[in-house]
């Protein structure tokens, strides 16, 4: 299955986009794909072999799920990748384009068993509370 790709740039240095992408305090902040979702809990243990586990629930408590993965590569304001339970991979790269500004593209393996679109969709929800989280940070 083909990987999917989403990018988004911010308005903020690397050094701050990397921040608020990998510290617990600001990940439960931002890492919900809509308003009626929430990240209560963020664990983070960011080097080669950490673990890393973000609950999601639903605000109304009907729904939730541990998402959870192990660091595979840390390379520190330019790359993360890591693995999810389900052995699928996902890269994460920061790129500075210049003192203000980063772009940031996620490149993940899709779940076979949900429709492509959904995924792409809401892995850029997510993407877009990130950057409105670290603009607005």
């Amino acid at each position: 299955m083909e990987p999917i790709k989403i990018e988004i740039t911010i308005l903020k240095p690397v050094e701050k986009v990397w921040e608020c992408f990998t510290q617990p305090e600001h990940i439960a902040q931002w890492n919900f794909a809509s308003e009626t979702w929430t990240c209560p809990n963020a664990e983070n243990d960011l080097q080669i072999g950490g673990e890393f586990n973000y609950r999601m629930e639903a605000k109304d408590q009907s729904f939730g799920f541990d998402f959870k993965g192990i660091y595979d590569e840390v390379d520190p304001f330019e790359k993360i990748s890591y693995h999810l339970e389900d052995g699928r991979t996902v890269k994460v790269l920061f790129e500075r384009i210049d003192e203000s500004t980063t772009k940031v593209t996620e490149i993940f393996e899709p779940d076979p068993s949900e429709p492509m679109e959904m995924q792409r969709e809401g892995w850029y929800a997510i993407l877009d509370n990130f950057h409105k989280h670290v603009e607005n940070h």
